[in-house]
Order: structure tokens, then C-alpha cells, then sequence
């Protein structure tokens, strides 16, 4: 796996220093069964189980006789992710007997994030502590595929835009269908034009990286075919309607989209769904120059709507449009969209939650209960049409944007006229990113939805025998 370095198999790590979590509520009886030298030194320490904190309780020998981690909850998948950075090098085992018990694939899951260093240009001070769990065993699967496609997310959202630009992108899609036996098809610069594709070549034509569209098939085709959406857009200045220093000094992350877009069909390709995936990656970068499309110029789409520039910085529904087009020409069962879309969801939401909008109530039903379960939270919020008015143009069918109102709200109602009304559709916005450090939860690129939208699918469509 990605981070195999986090684990051990047990086999090979027979002198495992033991772990034991412990809440506050269960110190008490947590104590009460350690040794009388342990429970002095603990005592002593001031030690009190709150979460994301350690203790190492000394051996008569000098060693480490154990560790102590206090977690908030068992089920929370970051209850230990504190540990492998927490802990010194070395080899530790979660001792079921003492404490709470901590579900094997949470464990591995936030011991795996909780280890995750970027470290394409800077080598990590330090490995992290290995947990002693066999994460080759079928049985972890599933939580070791989930903890690799968040390793790749973060790792292609961290990555700086030299570095990860459309090209790199269509690499990224390419390096996992070769993994899987994917097929991939790009329409890339001029090509767009003449595919029909007028509207992401207008973001992209300004760059000298040929903007295109990126797209993966795998799969039975009898099986329902999933449609996956991700936006791409590899750097964002704003174009004409240029950003601020400020707002435009992480735009490397306006790819997120595309970055939980390919995440997530390496999931399903994994472990493999019952599904026909069809993976669509629009990738630009909305650059300034000679070409830029203006603000009032008119575009085309490939649904055949003409669309009125109104701010060239809402881009990201400008290139999704017309590849959510290109989706729901196959008649799929579903569409999901991820895009790092507005400001104004974080506005709403704050950084956390990834804005969730569907045109299926049961849909969106099943996305909120697998957030909570799967402790990957999303939000509803509402396709409230009447909102179309500030979207009016006085020239063209519509314009891309328009009033500060209901920012995340009015551009999912853009999206929204480019998907069938019969067809189930989810759109995600998400920030895919952490503004500061916590234990499994680094600054920098982060999944905001992957592991519920993996949840919600895994149940719809089920696991090829």
C-alpha cells in the first residue's frame, strides 16, 4: 500500500510495545487494571485520557512498557491518528483487553492518515510508528483501498501546478487505468472544438497547456454505468476577473475535484463495483493572456445552451457543463460531480463540510447517513429553483453567474441544467483541502466526501462476486 511503512504484520513484530486506548470515561477502570507501578506512574504524569494525547509508562528495564493514547470515541476513524508521529519509531500493538476497544479497520485507517507525510520535496524528518496489523489480510480490503485513494488524492492536490497541470492530470488517470485494465480517451486543445467540447476549451485556450477532457471506462457494460465527475481546474488566477493575492495563492487545489473524481474510481476499481464507470475530467488551467475569454463574451456548450460570461472566475461550472453533457449521453444510473466549485459553500459551511445538493431525495438521503456513519460528513443543501433568475442573461440562454446571493446555491442550479431530470444526480462541493494541521488531518489537500460517496455507491450497486 501506499504508506506501508505505518504497518508491520505481527509475525514480524513479536516484541510490540502494546497501546491502550483509553477515554476519559473509562480511565478509571483503565487503571485499575495496570500494575501498581504503572498506575503511580500515571498518576504522576497528569495524564487524563483527553483525546490525541500519550503517555509512555516505563519498563523496569528502561524500556517502554506500554503506551497509553487517549481517544474521544472508538468508532472515530482519527481516534488514534495522532499516534504514528506521537509515538517514537518502533513497533506497537492495540491492546484489546485493556481500555476501549478500537474496530481493526478504524484503527488502520486512521493510523494510515495519521501517518501521511507530502514528501515529493521534502524528505520526512522522521518515519512513523508501525501498528503491528496485517493490512494484506482480505479483510482489510476495503479500508486499505479507501486509505490509498485518500493518499493519492492528497498527494495530486499537493502537488504544485508545475508539476500538476492538465497534462499531469490525464497522466494520474492513465497510471490508474493501467492498473486496473481501464481504457482512457482525451480530447485535448483544438481537438475540443471539433469534439464538440466548446466549452472547456474557452476556459482552457488561454494557457500554453492545451486544456482537454479526460476520460476513463471500466467495467462490465452491463452493468449500470456510473458516471463520475470531476473538476480539473489546475490552476485558477480567476482569469480577467483576476483573484487577489490571497485567493489565488492555493489555487493549485481548484483540481480537487478531479483529484476525488479519481480517487474514488480507484475505489471502485479496487474493489471492483458493479458498475460500467465512466470517470470524465475536465482539465484547464484558467490562465491570463492574449486568449483569455472575456467577461460578456457568449460560449457555447455541448448541450447546446449559449451561456453569457458574466465572471470569468466562476470557471469551474463553465468546464463541468459540458463534461456532466458528455455523461448523461451513456443514460448512466447515476451522476456525481466533485468541484472545488464556491466560496460561498465555505462561507456556509465552513471548511469542513462539503456542500451536498441532489435532484433525488432518497439520494441525498443516503449520502447524509453514510457522511455521519463513515464520519466523512456532508450537508444538504437546496436546489431551490427559483434561484435561476440571477443566473438571467439579457443575450444568451443564461449567464455563468450573477448576483452575490446564494453563491453555491445558484451554480449547482447551473450544473443542474445539464443533467436529465431522470437521471440521479449528486453534486459535491467540496474544499479539498485543510487550512491547518490536525492528527490525521495535515494541512494541505484533503478528502471532504470521498469515503461517504464510497459508501452510498458500494451500497447501491454492490461487489462483483
Amino acid at each position: 500500500m501506499s504508506n506501508h511503512s505505518a504497518f508491520v504484520a505481527p509475525a514480524e513484530a513479536p516484541n510490540a510495545t502494546p497501546v491502550i486506548a483509553v477515554r476519559k470515561e473509562s480511565f478509571d477502570a483503565t487503571l485499575a487494571v495496570l500494575p501498581d507501578a504503572a498506575k503511580r506512574w500515571v498518576l504522576a504524569s497528569g495524564f487524563d485520557a483527553s483525546a490525541h494525547t500519550t503517555l509512555l509508562v516505563p519498563a523496569a528495564d528502561g524500556g517502554i512498557a506500554l503506551a497509553l493514547a487517549g481517544i474521544n470515541e472508538p468508532s472515530d476513524p482519527f481516534a488514534l491518528a495522532h499516534l504514528p508521529f506521537g509515538l517514537p519509531q518502533g513497533d506497537y500493538v492495540l491492546d484489546p483487553t485493556r481500555g476501549e476497544v478500537v474496530r481493526a479497520a478504524d484503527a488502520v485507517l486512521g493510523w494510515g492518515l495519521g501517518a501521511y507525510k507530502f514528501s515529493r520535496y521534502r524528505k520526512p524528518a522522521r518515519r512513523p510508528a508501525r501498528l503491528a496489523m496485517d493490512v494484506a489480510n482480505s479483510a482489510f480490503a476495503d479500508v486499505v483501498a479507501q486509505l490509498e485513494a485518500t493518499v493519492l488524492l492528497r498527494d495530486l492536490v499537493n502537488t504544485p501546478t508545475h508539476d500538476m497541470g492538465p497534462q499531469e492530470l490525464e497522466d494520474a488517470a492513465r497510471a490508474l487505468a493501467a492498473q486496473h485494465g481501464a481504457r482512457v480517451h482525451v480530447v485535448a486543445g483544438a481537438d475540443l472544438l471539433a469534439e464538440n467540447l466548446p466549452a472547456i476549451h474557452a476556459v482552457g485556450r488561454a494557457s500554453h497547456r492545451a486544456p482537454r477532457l479526460i476520460e476513463l471506462t471500466w467495467g462490465d457494460p452491463s452493468h449500470p454505468t456510473l458516471a463520475i465527475v470531476g473538476k480539473g481546474v489546475c490552476f485558477d488566477t480567476g482569469g480577467l476577473d483576476m483573484k487577489g493575492a490571497e485567493g489565488m495563492r492555493h489555487m493549485k487545489k481548484d483540481m480537487g475535484g478531479a483529484a476525488h473524481a479519481i480517487a474514488l474510481a480507484a475505489i471502485i476499481m479496487a474493489r471492483k463495483l458493479k458498475v460500467r464507470l465512466h470517470m470524465l475530467v475536465p482539465a484547464v488551467e484558467n490562465a491570463v493572456g492574449p486568449d483569455a475569454y472575456r467577461p460578456g463574451e457568449v460560449i457555447a456548450t455541448r448541450k447546446g445552451f449559449s451561456v453569457e460570461i458574466d465572471n470569468t472566475d466562476a470557471e469551474g461550472r463553465v468546464v463541468l457543463c459540458d463534461a456532466l453533457a458528455v455523461a448523461a449521453e451513456r443514460e448512466p444510473a447515476l451522476i456525481l460531480d466533485f468541484a472545488t466549485l464556491t466560496g460561498a459553500a465555505r462561507v456556509a459551511l465552513g471548511p469542513d463540510l462539503p456542500a451536498l445538493f441532489s435532484n433525488d431525495d432518497a439520494l441525498r438521503a443516503d449520502f447524509l447517513d453514510a457522511g455521519f456513519r463513515a464520519h466523512d460528513p456532508v450537508w444538504p443543501m437546496p436546489l431551490w429553483r427559483p434561484y435561476r433568475n440571477y443566473l438571467k442573461s439579457s443575450i444568451a440562454d443564461f449567464a455563468n453567474a450573477g448576483s452575490r446571493m446564494a453563491g453555491a446555491i445558484t451554480a449547482a442550479l447551473y450544473l443542474e441544467r445539464f443533467v436529465p431530470e431522470t437521471t440521479p444526480w449528486v453534486h459535491l462541493d467540496t474544499y479539498a483541502w485543510n487550512d491547518s494541521s490536525r492528527p490525521g488531518r495535515p494541512q494541505g489537500g484533503e478528502a471532504l466526501g470521498l469515503r461517504a460517496a464510497w459508501k452510498v455507491l458500494e451500497k447501491r450497486f454492490g461487489l462483483a462476486e
